[in-house]
């Protein structure tokens, strides 16, 4: 790693042979996207599926093993240093969760399902948007990038790895929310929802408007409207990743997508989308 702070490279490549064992001085993310490929880490080797997430700590040796060369093997790779790390977690020990918990539980491979995959490449193509602008505020555009990223790495690797119960013992506005954000791609109705926590509907909606200003069906709208945007910008097809999301029709989808981002899904992926095929290439940065 060449900057002091961190790194993003995105890599499709095709006649790529097996790499030899190494180690790095820095934290690896590695996000896989597609081939035919297993990691061997700390002695042990792990076949890649879409949507996996590689979290390799400093000095611990692995290399990559590539049973299909001319297949393309797409992915990113996020280098965070030591200090950086250390940085972050001044400001709170929750940037370092998943670095610290990787030492000690030797658990390298993390798999995120299509929809959850989709936003964590929508944290990546935020930064590297930020990174190739010439914007005013860039600078401090991408450190708020890089801090999104890595905080909700570490979110979403302690959500997999301390699954909530329905009947956790949080707010009835918080159920309601995780409820919610776990069923998007169903019918959601209040009564639906009511009935699954055995109180009033209209006790429902009043601590819902309450809390956070929105009605139930606002806040669905918004999140089934946040989980399309990063799956068109992650190149999913905009009738698949629609359709996935809990919209029944398209016009009524289309207008809503438009009213809430002021263009149409189309133009918002041509506008945002990151490249489906690129050649072999690096993004960095650092401060």
């Amino acid at each position: 790693m060449q900057s002091r702070d961190f790194e993003i490279f995105y890599y499709n490549d095709c006649n790529l042979k097996s790499v030899s064992n190494h180690s790095h001085p820095y934290y690896e993310f590695y996000f896989f996207l597609g081939g035919n490929v297993s990691m061997h880490v700390d002695g042990v080797d792990y076949p890649l599926t879409k949507g996996d997430v590689i979290l390799i700590p400093p000095d611990v040796s692995h290399h990559l093993i590539n049973y299909a060369p001319s297949d393309p093997y797409q992915r990113f790779i996020f280098w965070i240093s030591r200090n950086f790390c250390n940085e972050m977690m001044q400001i709170s020990q929750d940037y370092g969760y998943a670095m610290q918990q990787v030492i000690v539980s030797k658990h390298y491979v993390y798999h995120y399902d299509v929809l959850s995959f989709n936003t964590l490449q929508g944290k990546i193509y935020a930064l590297l948007d930020e990174i190739h602008s010439n914007r005013f505020g860039r600078s401090a555009r991408i450190s708020l990038c890089v801090h999104d990223l890595v905080l909700h790495l570490n979110r979403s690797i302690y959500e997999i790895e301390h699954p909530r119960q329905e009947q956790e013992i949080l707010s009835l506005h918080e159920n309601i929310i995780s409820f919610i954000d776990r069923h998007l791609e169903q019918n959601l109705s209040l009564d639906d929802i009511a009935d699954n926590f055995y109180v009033s509907k209209y006790h429902i909606a009043h601590i819902f408007k309450d809390h956070l200003g929105l009605s139930i069906h606002q806040y669905i709208l918004k999140r089934r409207l946040a989980m399309v945007r990063d799956s068109i910008t992650s190149n999913m097809n905009i009738s698949d990743a629609y359709q996935r999301c809990g919209f029944n029709d398209y016009s009524s989808f289309f207008r809503a997508f438009k009213k809430e981002y002021g263009m149409s899904p189309k133009e918002y992926r041509e506008t945002y989308a990151f490249p489906e095929e690129n050649p072999s290439g690096a993004y960095r940065t650092g401060r």
